[in-house]
């Protein structure tokens, strides 16, 4: 069984050979430049992997010559969560990016998708957790893994999340900031920038509360994962409102789904389906200069597999964008 010396000296070997696939202008194959087949978008269009198929493969193949996308997220492949993947599964996921020329705009790791310790047991706790099962314990290891997933795949941005919801943040929230904080200057040291998500079921839901802990952590290695769909699903108005809270020069990625109000509940839908403005959305990003991801979370099922309902939800985000006169 491996050491985790020896993973990491292994892993580093392996990331290695992703040093000029991560450079910009360059992609994973050899003299392509990466503009040359995605759509000229303003962003880095994008998809998370196991949206399309938990057939790291298969999604590579359908992002890359159906999508026309140059940029990949990695959340999960093969069934296994992307921090628990082992040497060898690191590295055929590589010559899988390489065969497809994708890049990783970052890893969706599952960082602090947990309760706060000494804190009452969230009602959301035991939500999906994509294949990950970690405890506060095993936080610090899940930072370490996610940063050498990063190192390896090529990519200086991590996901993590602000801590399963509790119904009064306020005895907590001092901690947890200080949490958040050490995590990000612990990764900025390595070259890392972390990306919190607002998330339905966490602490941090919508753009009002991300505005509040991004300016209790004054850290330049914390940015913001700005979702939108979860933001509406919460019950704000995403765009305007809630966009407009934020500091946009610590937004540094944006996930895109789309979600429809159903008496007091929301379920998610097709990119354009719904009720977020993502043209509005766009079309403020495109105005803000921002040049990061903007990378579709198909979250919605009604359209037969993962792959279709990615497919048709791709078709509307494309169209979304082409309105916005962001591509």
């Amino acid at each position: 069984m491996e050491t985790r010396r020896m993973f990491i000296r292994a892993l580093g070997a392996v990331a290695a050979g992703t040093v000029m696939s991560s450079m910009p202008g360059h992609s994973a194959v050899s003299g392509m430049r990466t503009g040359d087949r995605q759509s000229k978008s303003l962003f880095r269009t994008a998809v998370i992997n196991d949206e399309v198929s938990q057939d790291f493969g298969r999604a590579c193949e359908v992002v890359a010559k159906e999508f026309g996308m140059s940029w990949i997220e990695l959340r999960g492949m093969w069934n296994k969560n992307i921090v628990s993947l082992d040497l060898r599964e690191v590295a055929e996921a590589q010559q899988i990016l390489k065969r497809y020329a994708l890049r990783v705009t970052d890893i969706a790791s599952p960082l602090f998708k947990v309760d706060w310790k000494g804190a009452p047991r969230s009602k959301f706790s035991a939500a999906d957790n994509f294949h990950a099962n970690f405890n506060f314990d095993q936080q610090d290891e899940v930072l370490e893994r996610a940063i050498e997933m990063a190192k390896a795949f090529g990519t200086d941005r991590v996901r993590c999340f602000d801590f399963w919801r509790l119904d009064d943040q306020a005895p907590y929230r001092a901690a947890i900031n200080e949490k958040l904080k050490t995590a990000s200057d612990r990764a900025g040291k390595k070259g890392i920038t972390l990306l919190l998500e607002n998330d339905g079921g966490l602490n941090t839901q919508t753009g009002a509360e991300a505005a509040k802990v991004l300016g209790a952590i004054n850290s330049p290695y914390l940015m913001l994962n700005w979702d939108p769909g979860n933001a509406t699903a919460s019950g704000e108005r995403a765009y305007p409102d809630g966009y407009n809270l934020l500091p946009k020069n610590r937004i540094g990625h944006c996930h895109c789904k789309d979600t429809i109000k159903k008496g007091n509940d929301y379920e998610w839908t097709s990119m354009g389906q719904g009720i977020v403005d993502w043209v509005g959305q766009f079309r403020a990003l495109k105005q803000q200069r921002y040049r990061f991801a903007v990378s579709l979370e198909t979250h919605w099922h009604g359209g037969g597999t993962p792959e279709e309902c990615s497919r048709q939800s791709w078709a509307g985000m494309k169209e979304l964008l082409q309105r916005a006169a962001a591509t």
